[in-house]
């Protein structure tokens, strides 16, 4: 049992690290590193978890299949410690220019 215990806190402790190297919310769409896994959008992650797609080979595919399985079984809380030490959920839409002035200057 301590042996599990033990292998659960290491990969949860390895999602709170790891942010998505590739794709929509990877680094090229926000930088610097992409957002954490267990901030990406569920639809996001159902779209991998389809028999035609598929996950990611590897490590990374193991860990977005367990971020996957707990947003899915209604444990997203579990990340809000990791979401707390960052100051909150990453934001996944960049942030609008206001067009709108209501100062009355221009």
């Amino acid at each position: 049992m301590d042996d599990l215990a033990e292998r659960m806190r290491h990969d949860l402790a390895e999602i709170g690290r790891t942010r998505m190297p590739f794709g929509k919310y990877g680094p090229a769409n926000h930088p610097p590193h992409g957002v954490p896994i267990y901030d990406l959008p569920d639809e996001y992650l159902a779209w991998f978890a389809r028999p035609n797609n598929g996950f990611p080979r590897g490590r990374l595919g193991a860990l977005l299949q367990m971020v996957y399985q707990m947003k899915v079984d209604g444990s997203d809380s579990v990340f809000d410690p990791f979401r707390r030490e960052r100051g909150g959920r990453a934001p996944l839409r960049p942030e609008r220019k206001r067009s709108h002035d209501f100062t009355g200057e221009g």
